[in-house]
């Protein structure tokens, strides 16, 4: 059997696959249909310091080989997930980490703080994808200083594995890349949803209630990939690919171009089963090949 074992900083995945924010729920959701042990990891949905509705619907919309969403981090905030929704996750054999999202560098902080205490909690992904309110609306995540700045800060308040999920919508993903990996991050997730819209040619209207929104699914792959590689060649910390993955060939395409693990997101909606058929395929791949570890394929791209 090939070693499927890789590691994200001082984090130890049993294998590379994990479930993305957003896209899975608390994991709960899918125990009827696979064996959550079986995962590498398990990201929760995004977690803010206090409740939030959400935006008004509709908030998703189909398109070609994807989907939008403008759900709007809607959650029942983090004192409510430490109370009621940890006790039930916590004794599964695999790793929960929960995505921290916020509206100023404060939210983050104190977010995380909450969660540090969780001792069956052993990281975080940070979504710097936010809009900082202080700052007019703008996201974190789309310049160096302010990305900068809040990874600094939860860095300081926070001392287990710290991923920072990155926004692809800028001009310079390594840039943003090497900017957090100088503030203590210990790996990066990336792509983030690409902005996009939805119109309803026959009402004349856009049909998000928000307008925009993320842009996710199979479409997004090959963007999701030529970012990975080159944030691969920018920074030494370990990277989290996701963005279209549907498949095992997918997620070992991300792999090969500098991932570390992987994150399946819309491909949960189509097929529940499918990170752990992505688990068997890659170990197939690997047997098939005759390639002892996961981890001689990391970055492994031939050019």
């Amino acid at each position: 059997m090939a070693d499927l074992n890789v590691n994200i900083g001082g984090l130890k995945l049993k294998n590379p696959v994990m479930t993305a924010s957003g896209t899975f729920g608390y994991g709960e959701e899918f125990t009827d249909f696979i064996d959550l042990s079986r995962l590498g990891g398990i990201i929760v949905k995004g977690t803010t310091l206090h409740h939030r509705e959400g935006n008004p619907y509709p908030r998703m919309a189909e398109t070609p080989s994807g989907m939008l969403n403008a759900v709007g981090l809607q959650n029942k905030g983090v004192d409510y997930f430490i109370e009621h929704i940890y006790p039930r996750i916590k004794d599964v054999d695999t790793n929960f980490l929960v995505n921290v999202s916020g509206s100023s560098i404060d939210d983050y902080v104190a977010t995380a703080e909450k969660i540090s205490a969780l001792d069956r909690i052993p990281g975080i992904e940070l979504n710097i994808s936010c809009p900082n309110v202080k700052e007019g609306g703008m996201a974190f995540g789309t310049s160096c200083k302010s990305a900068a700045e809040v990874v600094r800060a939860v860095r300081k308040a926070y001392s287990k594995t710290l991923i920072v999920k990155l926004s692809p919508n800028v001009t310079d993903i390594t840039e943003i890349a090497r900017a957090v990996e100088a503030e203590g991050a210990d790996a990066i997730s990336l792509i983030n949803t690409l902005l996009g819209m939805a119109i309803d040619a026959n009402r004349r209207r856009p049909i998000l209630s928000t307008i925009t929104g993320g842009l996710s699914g199979a479409c997004v792959k090959p963007i999701a990939l030529r970012m990975v590689w080159q944030t691969y060649h920018a920074v030494k910390i370990p990277i989290v690919g996701l963005g279209g993955i549907m498949n095992a060939t997918d997620a070992i395409e991300f792999i090969l171009a500098g991932a570390s693990a992987i994150e399946i997101g819309t491909a949960n909606f189509i097929d529940p089963q499918i990170s752990v058929k992505i688990v068997d395929g890659i170990a197939e791949y690997l047997e098939a090949n005759n390639i002892s570890s996961v981890q001689d394929l990391i970055g492994g791209l031939i050019v």
